[in-house]
C-alpha cells in the first residue's frame, strides 16, 4: 500500500490504513520532512522581507505544534503500556495531517459551487463549515490514538484532550514574545 493511500483510508476513518505505514524512525523522519520543510521555506521568505522576529516565532510555533503532540502522545503510550504501536501511530499521524488542507479544499470548493449557483454565502455558514473542519481534526486525531494506540475511548479522549491543549497553550508563547 502507498501513503497516499493510507492517509486516503485513516482521513475516512479505516482502521486499515494503517497497514500503509512503517513503524520505523526512517519512516517517522520522512513523515516529518514536508511538514518541516513548509514553515522553513514560509520562514526563509519572512526573513527576506525583514520580519526576523515573526520568522522566529512561525518557525517555533511551527515546531512546536509539531513535535508537542508526538512528545505527549509518546509519554501516555508509554505509560499506558502502548510503547510498541506508537512509532506507527506518529508516522501515521504526521501523514494524516494532509487530509486537513484537502478537506479545507473540498469545503472551499463547495462554498464556491454553492455562490455561484446563487446561493447566498452568510459569515455563519463560513462559521460553521470551519467549525465543521476543527470537529473533523480533533475527530481524526482521536480516531488515530484510539486505533493507532489500541486505546479505549476515555483514554483516547485524555490523550486528545491534553495534547491539544498544550500543544495550543506551547504554540502561542512564542506569538506572545513577538507581541511584547
Amino acid at each position: 500500500m502507498s501513503i497516499v493511500s493510507g492517509i486516503a483510508r485513516i482521513a475516512r476513518f479505516r482502521a486499515a490504513g494503517f497497514a500503509s505505514f512503517a513503524p520505523t524512525v526512517q519512516a517517522l523522519l520522512n513523515s516529518l520532512a514536508p511538514l518541516v520543510a513548509f514553515p522553513l521555506v514560509g520562514g526563509l521568505l519572512q526573513l527576506g522581507h525583514g520580519n526576523w522576529r515573526t520568522a522566529i516565532a512561525d518557525v517555533l510555533a511551527t515546531m512546536v505544534a509539531l513535535l508537542t503532540p508526538l512528545v505527549v502522545t509518546e509519554f501516555f503510550a508509554r505509560r499506558w503500556g502502548r510503547g510498541d504501536r506508537w512509532l506507527r501511530f506518529a508516522v501515521a499521524s504526521n501523514w494524516s495531517q494532509w487530509a486537513l488542507p484537502v478537506a479545507l479544499l473540498a469545503i472551499l470548493l463547495g462554498l464556491w459551487i454553492l455562490a455561484n449557483l446563487g446561493l447566498p454565502m452568510s459569515t455563519g455558514v463560513v462559521g460553521a463549515c470551519i467549525v465543521g473542519l476543527i470537529i473533523y481534526g480533533i475527530a481524526l486525531h482521536w480516531f488515530l490514538a484510539r486505533v493507532g494506540l489500541d486505546l479505549p475511548r476515555g483514554r483516547a479522549t485524555l490523550l486528545v484532550l491534553v495534547s491539544d491543549l498544550l500543544t495550543g497553550l506551547l504554540v502561542l508563547t512564542p506569538r506572545l514574545l513577538v507581541s511584547s
